[in-house]
C-alpha cells in the first residue's frame, strides 16, 4: 500500500503521507475507506510504529484522514483534491489556448476545435 525509498531525501513519514495523497487523489484510495492498522503496515514497512502514527497525524490534520478510536483511521471526501490533480493538465491548456489566440486564431475556432473534439484544421 505504501512504498518507500530509503535514496530520498525527504523523511520516512512523509513519504509514507505522500503516498496516501497521492492515492486518494488518484482514486485509489475512496472516501470512507479503512487505512491499515499502525501496526500492520509497520509491521509490513519494517519499520517503527512511530513513524506509521506521526504520517497519519499528518494526514488527519490536513484533513486527509479521520480517526475513530477503536475502529481505526479512514479515508476522508477531500474536496478538491481532484481538482489538484487535474492542475498542471490546466495550465497546460491555459498556455496553449494563450498562444493559438496570441497567433491569431479567433476564439469561435478554438471554441468549436474542443467541441469537436479536435477535428477542425484551424
Amino acid at each position: 500500500m505504501a512504498f518507500l525509498n530509503y535514496r530520498d531525501a525527504r523523511p520516512i513519514y512523509t513519504q509514507i503521507a505522500d503516498n496516501f495523497r497521492s492515492q486518494i487523489r488518484a482514486g485509489v484510495l475512496t472516501a470512507g475507506e479503512k487505512l491499515p492498522s499502525v501496526r500492520e503496515l509497520a509491521s509490513e514497512l519494517a519499520i517503527n510504529p512511530n513513524t506509521i502514527q506521526r504520517a497519519y497525524r499528518e494526514l488527519e490534520a490536513d484533513g486527509w484522514i479521520a480517526s475513530v478510536s477503536g475502529k481505526g483511521s479512514f479515508v476522508c471526501d477531500v474536496p478538491g483534491a481532484e481538482d489538484q490533480t487535474h492542475q498542471p493538465l490546466w495550465a497546460q491548456f491555459d498556455k496553449a489556448a494563450q498562444e493559438l489566440l496570441s497567433a491569431g486564431v479567433p476564439l469561435q475556432t478554438l471554441l468549436l476545435h474542443l467541441k469537436q473534439g479536435g477535428d477542425t484544421d484551424a
